[in-house]
């Protein structure tokens, strides 16, 4: 699998945002949407947007992606907003690549800590092992943020 990365953010991308997050069946249609409006703020306001993308193309196509940026009024916090790797292209070592290079895209920024929220459900379970792979550690467990059993479990990793 020949993948490149890059951090340019283009119109296509918007589409290519919709097409990844959706295919991987996990979230609902307005957290797509979400996602989708963080690449349209970028391409409207570029840096000053705080939102920050790095894109696996593998030939014409996204593979995946990662989308992160500053917390405001913390000195060297970011979060870590996306990390998504399109159905077709997953269980390859991508997301590792994505997450690997978006902590030295944070830390060449001075930040020093990347916190990543995602959800308590069953479903999330290799999410979650992912984020601790990684070197995560399980900072915070909100009880039913997002709704009826499903909590919103906050991750930490130190950088830098």
């Amino acid at each position: 699998m020949n993948i490149h990365l890059r951090e340019n953010v283009v119109p296509a991308d918007a589409a290519a945002v919709r097409d990844i997050v959706a295919s991987t069946g996990f979230f609902h249609d307005y957290e797509i949407e979400v996602a989708v409006e963080l690449v349209a703020e970028r391409l409207a306001r570029g840096p000053a947007s705080g939102y920050f993308f790095l894109f696996a193309q593998c030939d014409d196509r996204v593979a995946g992606y990662a989308c992160w940026g500053p917390i405001a009024c913390t000195a060297h916090s970011f979060d870590l907003y996306w990390i998504v790797v399109h159905a077709d292209f997953q269980g390859r070592g991508l997301g590792r690549r994505l997450l690997a290079e978006a902590e030295q895209r944070i830390a060449g920024a001075g930040g020093r800590r990347i916190y990543v929220e995602t959800s308590g459900r069953e479903q999330y379970l290799p999410t979650r092992s992912f984020y601790e792979h990684g070197g995560y550690i399980r900072e915070a467990t909100l009880a039913e943020f997002y709704g009826p059993d499903d909590d919103k479990v906050i991750y930490l990793k130190v950088v830098g």
